[in-house]
């Protein structure tokens, strides 16, 4: 089993930026993919940004060049930096982990990211 932990959400102005982290209670070296995903209230889940094992990266296109995710391997760790933030960013994120040679998905709880003046 695998726990994963977002912190980072918030509400911030329109033009703003927030950063996302994914705490993983397992070693990132043992990774197929990570991903950030959000969900829009009564819009299906979408991937927003992933990231690969050789750190292969890809965003959405309604996100690139504004988002960015990253990861840190020694504190097993995800991140998504968030710049130019719009109100249609509005929604609850969630990180996503896929391990071992049987692909199992994990997800953490979610975080709120509000944009809004």
């Amino acid at each position: 089993q695998v726990h994963l932990v977002e912190s980072g959400g918030g509400l911030v102005q329109p033009g703003g930026s927030l950063r996302l982290s994914c705490a993983a209670s397992k070693s990132l070296f043992s990774i197929n993919a990570m991903g950030w995903y959000r969900q829009a209230p009564g819009k299906e889940r979408e991937l927003v940004a992933g990231i690969s094992r050789w750190g292969t990266t890809k965003a959405a296109d309604s996100v690139k060049g504004r988002f960015t995710i990253s990861r840190d391997n020694a504190k097993n760790t995800m991140y998504l930096q968030m710049n130019s933030l719009k109100p249609e960013d509005t929604a609850v994120y969630y990180c996503n982990a896929n391990y071992g040679s049987d692909s199992v998905d994990y997800w953490g709880q979610g975080t709120q990211v509000t944009v809004s003046s």
